[in-house]
């Protein structure tokens, strides 16, 4: 990415931000946006008509970026309301089974299974993950047709690998389960087509790669999936009645069409006004753009890292690297912790370097944004090299 894109993130140039996998750093010309919002907030000049077209408008950016309609669309507060809202309005019997890979998962893809479990004497069939990364034959092989649900991460959230979840569709498919993905990592910054992947569901919030703030996010259903499913929790945006947003019609209840059907009361209207135009700026920018410039630096991190002797989860760079670089041992901590005492001094060291990444599961991630550039990976291998000279050495 040039100069000129990087210069609209400003918090890129004061500190080497590397935790676009935790939040994403939100371009200026969406503060202006959400400046104008609050303008209007405070005159009372805003015009909720106005917002709720916008609300729409925003709807239609995001399905245009991830390759499905708008009507395909709901709108949620994050990816676990997401998650939930599927998950919850399908109609569960005792012996159904979920197939999950708990290793791989953020917690909010894991707590809402085993609730089920308690609820409806649901199976949750917990698949271990092979080398940190999803396990496709184990979870191909776990699904037989009691099979509701097959769930995986596009991107993991650590260490970050890419998902083939093709096989892992087709074989859904074959029994008429249904699959649901966690999209958190990857939309914004991978090109991401969930018509042409075959799932049935994505969530996707929109503080990380999409540039903008916690509290908003997407629930994507297919058509087809959506309209059989009555959703368990209903509010005036998402039932049809031609008329006023307050009115009540007791004619018999018609369920917007598709995905909507999902969206509940009054939307986060601050929320969408950052997310439209972080959109519109993805947009212009080129989501294929995006995904070359951050898998390329994340390769460059990588092999810089392997160079200096550094373990890296998966090894040097290939299929699997999305934006995303773990080193150390993945599994050695808990989700925010490391157990090995190096990788916490190396975790140190580099946060007063000032280098903004995250520790998750005993490993160090770092994560690249399109306002990253060649001299945030320098900055980092400058960092751990300088470290290692002190007579430092991980293994």
């Amino acid at each position: 990415m040039n100069n000129q894109i990087r210069s609209l993130f400003p918090g890129a140039s004061e500190q080497t931000y590397l935790n676009i996998a935790a939040k994403g750093l939100i371009p200026s010309s969406v503060r202006d946006v959400v400046n104008a919002y609050l303008d209007q907030q405070i005159a009372g000049t805003s015009d909720k008509d106005v917002l709720r077209e916008q609300v729409d408008e925003t709807r239609a950016l995001i399905a245009s970026i991830i390759g499905v309609e708008a009507d395909e669309v709901a709108i949620t507060k994050n990816v676990s309301e997401g998650l939930n809202l599927f998950a919850a309005s399908l109609e569960w019997r005792a012996g159904d089974n979920v197939v999950v890979c708990p290793d791989l998962e953020h917690p909010n893809n894991i707590y809402l299974w085993f609730n089920l479990a308690r609820r409806y004497g649901v199976e949750v069939r917990s698949i271990e993950s092979v080398d940190g990364s999803i396990p496709v034959d184990r979870m191909v092989a776990a699904i037989d047709e009691r099979t509701r649900i097959v769930t995986f991460p596009t991107i993991s959230f650590a260490p970050g690998f890419i998902t083939d979840g093709e096989p892992i569709v087709r074989a859904a498919q074959d029994v008429g389960a249904w699959t649901l993905a966690d999209g958190a990592q990857s939309i914004g910054s991978l090109e991401t087509d969930a018509r042409a992947m075959g799932v049935d569901a994505l969530a996707v919030a929109t503080q990380k790669g999409l540039l903008s703030l916690y509290g908003f996010g997407f629930l994507y259903v297919r058509r087809e999936v959506a309209e059989q499913l009555v959703p368990i929790h209903v509010a005036r945006y998402g039932i049809a009645l031609d008329a006023h947003e307050t009115a009540y019609s007791d004619a018999p209840l018609v369920y917007a069409p598709g995905a909507r059907r999902f969206d509940l009361g009054n939307y986060n209207y601050l929320g969408m006004t950052a997310t439209r135009a972080a959109l519109q700026f993805i947009k212009d920018v080129g989501v294929s753009k995006i995904e070359a410039h951050v898998r390329g630096l994340a390769a460059d991190l990588a092999d810089g890292l392997m160079d200096l002797g550094m373990p890296v989860v998966g090894g040097r760079p290939g299929p699997h690297l999305a934006h995303i670089v773990s080193s150390g041992h993945l599994g050695s901590g808990r989700h925010y912790t490391a157990e090995d005492p190096e990788v916490n001094e190396l975790h140190r060291h580099l946060v007063d370097a000032g280098v903004v990444f995250a520790l998750r599961a005993g490993v160090l991630r770092f994560s690249f944004g399109l306002y990253n550039n060649h001299s945030d990976v320098e900055r980092v291998l400058s960092a751990v090299r300088y470290w290692k000279e002190q007579g430092v050495n991980v293994s």
